[in-house]
């Protein structure tokens, strides 16, 4: 097990009925900002609960931002950064989904940067120049990338699709309410995209060398069964509460640091998919579903051993040669995600051979030379990988 530095400050306010508990959450004399996205927060009643407990504590300044986009842009953020200095407001409040709250991040460190510095440079540096941050909470309405207990962010600025992480201990949620009921009314394509999501962040945080990390693997092991098991009456049983909340917590711990400590991590399959996501607007997750076959196909030798024990310990594979066995887990990977709907060939979006070029190009352009949990994943192997996914 490698060494490792963890800590994660944000308190988890879970089960239904939790949105009542924002009246103690939220300090009493605050200036609240709630920000959401494209108004599903305020046609289901979320905001309106939110709204409610805020009265409740005694809260008397609450504004909102709307309009924050599935995969939040630069643009849309600064508008948000400037209603906070304009109203002076000193506690953000995400009602949403991980674009939402990965926004609001953003708003909170650009918001208390020092006069001068261009807010870009938080993506430019990957959170580098983040000294401080407005304090923030979240309300959870989409499980999927884990931002409600993490310090991360993906940011897009639209007008050159340049779409960049960024992260800082000081973007860590105060704290996060999880209520499994706020997800009921999801359409069957987002609860979709939150099982793959969660998949794939507990991969790219697994399936990379053996470091006898046995409860990092076991733990992500169990998860990755857990959304196996749930990933169907998650998407087709929409009011199964203990479903839903068991897809929550798990799309939570996913992400929020635990299983990736002391351990080596990869992220390729997500920086190659930001680019698809950029470039072509496919959904972030549905980016997912089609590198990560294709990175364990490319990768295969170098992650043979935990390829061997992904495939005996999450899909029960143990008979056949080894590749005949790597061969099966892959498939069946493929087969999970397909099942939910969510296609895994770039031939799926109307993309051919002819948009590898471009996407590559990307990667260039954003320094994404050295990818992989050896940093061995260059440009041509890049390429390989978006050939595997054709």
């Amino acid at each position: 097990m490698q060494n490792f530095d963890y800590q994660n400050p944000t308190r988890i306010l879970f089960g239904q009925g939790s949105i009542a508990k924002l009246a103690k959450a939220v300090p009493a004399n605050a200036r609240v900002l709630l920000l959401y996205g494209g108004g599903s927060a305020l046609r289901n009643g979320t905001l309106d609960e939110v709204k409610a407990a805020l009265a409740t504590a005694g809260i008397g300044h609450v504004s909102e931002f709307s309009g924050i986009e599935p995969n939040p842009t630069f643009e849309t953020l600064m508008r948000a950064v400037q209603q906070v200095k304009a109203e002076q407001i000193d506690f953000l409040l995400a009602v949403g989904g991980g674009s939402v709250i990965d926004g609001t991040k953003f708003v909170a460190a650009a918001a208390a940067l020092p006069e001068g510095e261009d807010p870009w440079n938080i993506l430019l540096t990957g959170g580098r120049v983040v000294k401080s941050a407005l304090p923030f909470g979240s309300v959870l309405t989409l499980p999927a990338t884990g931002s409600e207990m993490n310090n991360g962010g993906v940011i897009t600025k639209a007008a050159t699709h340049d779409k960049l992480p960024f992260s800082s201990r000081c973007t860590y949620p105060q704290f996060s309410v999880l209520d499994p009921t706020k997800t009921f009314t999801l359409p069957k394509r987002q609860v979709a995209n939150g099982v793959v999501d969660a998949f794939v962040h507990i991969t790219e945080q697994y399936l990379t060398y053996p470091a006898n990390a046995r409860v990092q693997d076991r733990f992500a092991e169990g998860l990755l069964r857990t959304l196996v098991e749930i990933g169907q009456d998650a998407v087709n049983k929409p009011e199964d509460y203990d479903t839903r909340a068991n897809l929550m917590w798990t799309a939570t711990l996913a992400l929020n640091g635990l299983i990736g400590a002391g351990v080596p991590q990869d992220w390729a399959t997500h920086m190659i998919g930001h680019e698809l996501t950029a470039l072509h607007g496919i959904d972030h997750a549905r980016t997912l579903a089609v590198v990560l076959p294709a990175v364990m196909q490319v990768r295969r030798e170098e992650k043979r051993a935990k390829l061997l024990q992904y495939a005996e310990r999450v899909w029960d594979i143990r008979d056949g040669s080894e590749d005949a066995r790597i061969d099966q887990a892959i498939e069946r990977t493929r087969a999970f995600f397909e099942s939910l709907e969510v296609p895994t060939r770039l031939s799926a979006y109307q993309l051919d051979a002819t948009a590898i070029d471009p996407l590559v190009a990307q990667l260039e352009k954003h320094g994404m030379v050295k990818l992989g949990e050896k940093q061995d994943i260059n440009l041509e192997t890049s390429r390989h990988i978006l050939q595997a996914a054709l």
